[in-house]
């Protein structure tokens, strides 16, 4: 219920009360109600209209017409209204409102609507209003402190906001220096600032003005296979043998990780360390700081095509049929997992369970410790060219051209047909979304990238689209490739909460090989 509809049901059940006469509170026998001040007795609710001025504290402010004097019979009149019943009283009221010219119902209207105009947030204790509030969602929130000063400093409470971020997935507070004071000791909640930045982030995402994005070049005319993005660093990979390692905030090459002997064609990120994969069938271990390379993992007889880094810990899968198990503290070998019979495509690992997908159509849940294979996922007709593993979102895609995600354990495939539409269904298999329509891709979709609100979808026409997750609509493209549909590819994208990542080129040299860095952050200052 919105902030406003809040306040029409509270003044429904006043107006209920009065429309329904007085609660009448029975007393124990022997017990008395407590005497006012005055030594009066009070009723539990008001009686009359007389009764809500005075506890509202208006008895004597109401101006009265003195101009004229009291026509002839009016007290005999109200004593006559006093003796009607609920329903006749309400019968007499339509009738002489009915009667009336518009200036005294005007006149009526100016009686009685401040009585209901009340305050009740300012009435409570604190602490109830502050729960009264915490019922509102965020953006009522942000209404009701443009009603007055004591309610702005109320929903600036930061406790309040905390959980309103928690909600909304927001982890940390924001401190923001400000010049302007409301009171002496009212401070700024740290937390509503965090959940303003991001709602504007989130704007700028569906609709904000797109700015020209950050160009880096490096890779000269060469495929550029993988790509990461970790904090203000971006990682990329190419079929030129080297990686190089790039500043997201200037756009300038940091260095270049060069000593494979064969193209680069994985690669995973953590703090400062990369790990990488090659055609040469090693895997090495670098520092993103100094280039330096701290370990080569010999193991595979293939290319290693795929790998997931968790903690110290990551997994590597092969055109050996083989997945590995390294530790990249010590470049050790910790485990073998044998079972598919063609090459390892794609891998996920959360530190528990293996998950991998291969070109004999099986996707594979294994347990790294044991080395056995829990689960054998049949059904696929192709290759499983990628999946995604998430907590809470599988992603899996059918036999069709169509891409589904799986709300509970994500997996998504790229078949070697795949495909240029999107479904999102739940784990049952149940249909929510088709991310497809008059904006879908009109080729190969290469890659997916998803938050709590956006999927980002690149393809091999040239553009890179946003949809929305809940609603499966589709938002606009966030890149258009002037070469898109005559050779102009988007190989790879990566997101993070500000920022995208796409590494752009051709087969055809009719679009250089480039990454393209596009800033959604706002200035909270």
């Amino acid at each position: 219920m919105g902030f406003y509809g809040t306040l029409k049901m509270i003044f429904y059940k006043m107006k209920r009360k009065l429309d329904h006469g007085p609660e009448v509170r029975s007393f124990p026998s022997g017990k008395k109600p407590c005497p006012s001040p005055t030594g009066l007795l009070f009723p539990a609710t008001p009686t009359t209209f007389r009764d809500i001025r005075a506890v509202n504290g208006q008895g004597q402010q109401r101006r009265r017409i003195t101009s004229i004097q009291p026509p002839t019979g009016l007290q005999e009149w109200l004593r006559t209204f006093q003796s009607w019943s609920g329903p006749e009283k309400l019968l007499a009221l339509d009738e002489l409102i009915d009667s009336c010219e518009p200036t005294q119902v005007k006149h009526m209207m100016q009686v009685i609507e401040p009585q209901f105009q009340r305050d009740f947030i300012s009435l409570l204790p604190r602490e109830l209003a502050l729960h009264v509030l915490s019922f509102l969602e965020p953006k009522d929130l942000l209404q009701a402190a443009q009603t007055c000063r004591y309610w702005r400093i109320l929903a600036e409470d930061n406790l309040l906001w905390r959980e309103k971020c928690k909600e909304e997935g927001i982890d940390e507070p924001l401190h923001i220096k400000r010049r302007k004071v409301i009171k002496p000791g009212f401070t700024h909640s740290p937390w509503k600032s965090a959940y303003i930045r991001q709602h504007r982030i989130d704007t700028n995402w569906r609709r904000g003005d797109l700015k020209s994005p950050k160009v880096l070049k490096g890779h000269d005319d060469h495929v550029i296979t993988c790509l990461q993005f970790c904090g203000n660093c971006i990682v990329s990979g190419s079929d030129d043998n080297t990686l190089k390692v790039w500043s997201a905030v200037t756009g300038k090459c940091l260095r270049t990780l060069v000593g494979h002997t064969g193209g680069v064609w994985s690669s995973q990120m953590r703090d400062n360390i990369i790990i990488s994969g090659s055609t040469d069938r090693t895997l090495k271990v670098w520092n993103a700081e100094t280039g330096e390379c701290i370990h080569t993992l010999y193991g595979h007889t293939s290319t290693v095509r795929c790998m997931h880094l968790h903690e110290k810990r990551v997994v590597s899968g092969s055109r050996d049929a083989t997945l590995r198990v390294w530790d990249i503290e010590t470049g050790q070998c910790l485990h073998v997992l044998m079972g598919h019979v063609a090459a390892v495509r794609c891998v996920q690992y959360d530190g528990r369970r293996v998950v991998s997908g291969a070109y004999d159509f099986m996707v594979k849940v294994w347990d790294p410790e044991t080395e056995t294979c829990l689960h054998t996922l049949q059904g696929h007709t192709n290759r499983v060219y990628s999946l995604q593993v998430n907590r809470d979102i599988h992603v899996r895609p059918p036999d069709t051209h169509a891409l589904k995600v799986l709300l509970s354990f994500l997996f998504i495939h790229f078949m070697s047909s795949v495909s240029q539409s999107l479904t999102i269904c739940l784990i049952s298999g149940s249909f929510l979304h088709l991310l497809s329509g008059p904006h879908k891709h009109q080729s190969a979709v290469t890659c997916l990238q998803f938050n709590k609100n956006f999927v980002i979808t690149s393809s091999d026409d040239g553009t890179v689209k946003l949809w929305d997750l809940r609603t499966g609509e589709f938002i606009r493209n966030l890149v258009t490739l002037e070469s898109g549909g005559s050779g102009g590819v988007v190989w790879r994208i990566r997101a993070s909460n500000t920022k995208l990542v796409c590494a752009v080129g051709s087969r055809n040299g009719t679009e250089e090989t480039k990454l393209l860095v596009l800033d959604f952050d706002v200035d909270m200052k």
